[in-house]
């Protein structure tokens, strides 16, 4: 393991983080109604076949096989309807006038649609020719009774949460929410809504980290602001420590005569690391206190939002039981513009993926990249990141571009 006073890559950062959490065992079972964005405890096993019988696929009739080239009008015996079958005999040499959903009749060997048919008083004239099978749904051919449809560690959403519903199963075994403790640090900061004093500025990163986290299902516990205080400093981590899983502080990780935070986690915890090879979040901490993790987030905002995004938020995923922790996606394009950068750090330059006048993606800058400027979030779609070791890029040289998530809007 690296030593805390040391640079490392983001990569290994991660790696590092990761590796040592163990997921939550705790578990809650929840209606449907509130299990968007919970994580499945247990496998989700099919009671039932989808569907539950052989159905028609489109509105038409309902053939025999011997009745594919009939050369007369084929008369209709009958109806069937979604939640309404025929149930009647069905005479050889006839068909039946089938709906979309309803069960296809017994000795059915294919659907053709409407429109592939004359009809007449008379019955049918077919006018295409027909395929053994066609536009019948067979049963369990979407699921198959005991089939694992979702498996533990799925993060549920509007595409998951139906399926479920359609099983008949009505709550779920999910994961115990992370409870999440936050807090800020800064004799400078002041509430919004407030006037600010001299020297003051608002205490907007506490404010972004709990919108993201309640955004990304977990339970928030807000301690506020603290004051450069080492005593309230070290009062505030022990009561964090004691009702959270995760404790994340805004402030005080970087080198600075008021910055105790470093000094205070030495005392009630460990400090794996704090400084990343990265841009912005140099000054980011990752650390170990009696019952909890601790992630120290930078005190400027882009910094904060970043290494929060980066890394806190697969953390988190990890520790609540989701599985599949893949990076946000990437895409390769051409940069429309000269991108400044020193080698030395990875870096994370927010970015405009956008059409370009050949129809090609291409990326340009949001502009300033400073870490103060935050509406680069509102005014980007993306990161561009930009390898360690590269320099200034030039128009036209490719880049690696992350897509923002819904977090920022993506």
């Amino acid at each position: 393991m690296a030593q805390p006073s040391e640079l490392i890559s983001l990569d290994t950062a991660l790696e590092q983080m990761l590796s040592q959490i163990v997921p939550i065992s705790a578990t809650d079972i929840v209606p449907l109604t509130a299990a968007f964005g919970r994580i499945l405890a247990e496998n989700i096993l099919s009671p039932l076949d989808v569907p539950g019988f052989d159905n028609a696929a489109m509105d038409g009739y309902a053939l025999r096989e011997e009745d594919f080239s009939a050369s007369t009008p084929v008369p209709v015996a009958g109806k069937a309807f979604a939640g309404q079958p025929f149930t009647g005999e069905w005479p050889a040499g006839t068909c039946i006038r089938i709906m979309t959903g309803a069960p296809v009749p017994e000795g059915c060997d294919a659907v053709i649609m409407q429109e592939d048919v004359t009809a007449s008083d008379d019955g049918i004239m077919i006018n295409r020719a027909i395929k053994l099978h066609q536009n019948i749904r067979r049963r369990g051919e979407d699921i198959a009774r005991n089939a694992v449809v979702f498996s533990a560690g799925q993060r549920l959403t509007a595409a998951e949460i139906p399926v479920i519903a359609s099983l008949g199963i009505g709550e779920v075994c999910v994961t115990r929410k992370v409870k999440v403790a936050v807090f800020s640090t800064g004799d400078e900061l002041q509430q919004p809504g407030k006037p600010l004093g001299p020297g003051q500025i608002y205490d907007t990163n506490r404010l972004t980290v709990h919108v993201m986290l309640e955004q990304s299902g977990y339970e928030v516990i807000n301690l506020g602001a603290v004051r450069d205080d080492p005593a309230l400093l070290r009062e505030t981590f022990q009561k964090a420590d004691q009702v959270a899983d995760v404790v994340i502080s805004s402030g005080g990780v970087s080198v600075g005569e008021a910055d105790y935070t470093k000094q205070i986690l030495d005392e009630l915890g460990a400090i794996h690391f704090w400084k990343l090879a990265m841009k912005p979040g140099k000054p980011f901490a990752f650390g170990r206190l009696s019952h909890s993790w601790f992630c120290g987030l930078p005190g400027n905002p882009v910094s904060a939002a970043v290494t929060f995004y980066q890394l806190v938020l697969p953390m988190l995923a990890r520790l609540g039981g989701q599985t599949g922790l893949a990076g946000g996606k990437r895409l390769r394009v051409k940069t429309t513009q000269r991108l400044k950068k020193s080698p030395g750090r990875l870096d994370f330059q927010r970015g405009i993926l956008h059409t370009g006048d050949t129809g090609e993606l291409v990326v340009s800058s949001t502009g300033n990249q400073g870490s103060h400027i935050f509406s680069s979030f509102h005014t980007g779609n993306c990161f561009i990141v930009l390898e360690r070791e590269r320099g200034h890029v030039e128009p036209g040289e490719w880049v690696d571009v992350e897509l923002f998530n819904h977090l920022f809007g993506g």
